[in-house]
């Protein structure tokens, strides 16, 4: 009896375990913590690994997916459509390809309905927080990605439009500035005549920085950080000169050892982040400008006389300048780079002129093979021994000479 009863209790242990797992596999989908917000920057600021994020954005930006890729997000709902159509925005396709499900246009009702912390579901375009329906949208495939871009390039013409009304209202409220450096701070720094490295959270930012060590090490240029991009500089080794941005944006590490802290102030003169500055005890400048903290990073070293500022982390295409999810700043990164001309270098091509360069090494061998050339060339002349003679009684007199000279 007791060898029957043994073998079937220990049946019984092993496909317990076996059904509670399948009862927890009933429901398909992607689970996670739900993380809520309408201001996206807030919201990327305390996101983990396995979170489900619920925001609000209208044509999804590249920045912002590559921060929820980076972050290692389970899943995305987004209230608002992640492609308008207005342009080929890049956000969407980025999340896809990470294998990120990206459920769209689930309605403002989903921030009210879904609660910060609590544990969802996404199922075949559905939120789900257990077995109770919250948002239904559409979820996003490679296929459906690609049909909408098509047809966003054809509202490229009308954004563009859009953006030359919006560049000469920016001309005109920020002409001084632009045309004048009105209102640039002054630096301590020491800029004038050197060259300029200004780095941004963008687009393999750290890549980028990383692929300029040469350039770095050769120009020691001064090191401009612009939000993220300061820690980016600290991170790789660097000392930080001159810190652009909100300071919420950044560590504590890095603000309290760069050199200088300029934060922008809006029209008002309401300067995010100051308040931080001031508990950390540290000596800060506001520059008061209605332009992005990237182009007020330019800005700054083209007045204080830059020879030239290398640039890693700024959008360079066409989709990628439409993409910046910032389109009131878009007329500043325009008038900017117009202001800069021939001064402003994409890092990436300043990288690709210094690997071209010939290393030390190389030259090393080059003469080393030239040498071994010409010696196997003696040799098989046969008037390699001549010359060896003629070293060897050379350097007999050479040493017979110094000798003389102490005795």
């Amino acid at each position: 009896m007791d060898t029957m009863d043994c073998p079937f209790v220990t049946i019984g242990c092993m496909k317990l375990p076996g059904l509670l797992n399948r009862a927890s596999q009933s429901q398909p989908g992607i689970t996670g913590v739900a993380r809520v917000d309408r201001r996206t920057g807030d919201l990327l600021r305390r996101i983990t690994s396995g979170d489900i994020v619920v925001l609000d954005q209208l044509d999804l930006d590249r920045a912002t997916a590559d921060a929820l890729v980076a972050a290692g997000v389970a899943g995305v709902v987004n209230a608002s459509p992640s492609i308008s159509g207005r342009f080929p925005n890049l956000g969407p396709e980025l999340l896809v390809d990470a294998g990120i499900p990206l459920i769209d246009g689930v309605g403002v009702h989903a921030l009210r309905e879904i609660r910060e912390g609590s544990k969802l579901r996404l199922h075949a375009g559905t939120v789900y927080c257990g077995e109770k329906e919250l948002a239904k949208g559409t979820r996003q495939t490679a296929e459906t990605i690609a049909d909408q871009m098509i047809e966003a390039k054809a509202g490229m013409s009308a954004q563009l439009e859009a953006f030359s009304a919006n560049t000469i209202e920016f001309l005109r409220r920020e002409r001084s500035l632009i045309l004048d450096g009105i209102g640039v701070p002054e630096l301590r720094v020491q800029v004038r005549g050197r060259q300029v490295l200004v780095v941004a959270p963008g687009t393999d930012h750290i890549e980028g920085l990383r692929n300029l060590r040469r350039y770095i090490s050769e120009h020691r240029p001064v090191m401009i950080g612009v939000d993220g991009g300061a820690d980016a500089i600290k991170g790789a080794g660097y000392k930080v000169d001159v810190v652009v941005g909100d300071p919420d944006k950044n560590s504590t590490e890095t603000l309290t050892t760069a050199t200088e802290v300029v934060i922008p102030a809006q029209t008002d003169g309401h300067a995010p982040g100051l308040e931080r500055i001031q508990d950390l005890g540290i000596g800060a400048v506001t520059f008061p400008a209605s332009g992005n903290a990237e182009d007020l990073a330019l800005l700054l070293a083209d007045a204080h006389g830059a020879s030239l500022i290398v640039t890693v982390g700024f959008q360079a295409t066409l989709r990628e300048f439409l993409d910046s999810g910032r389109s009131g700043s878009n007329p500043s990164t325009f008038l900017t780079r117009l202001k800069l001309g021939s001064k402003l270098v994409d890092g990436k091509a300043a990288a690709s002129l210094h690997r071209s360069r010939v290393s030390t090494f190389a030259v090393f061998l080059l003469v080393l093979a030239a040498l071994v050339a010409v010696a196997a060339g003696l040799w098989v002349s046969g008037v390699g021994g001549t010359y060896v003679d003629w070293a060897v009684s050379t350097w007999g007199d050479f040493v017979s000479w110094i000798k003389g000279l102490f005795t």
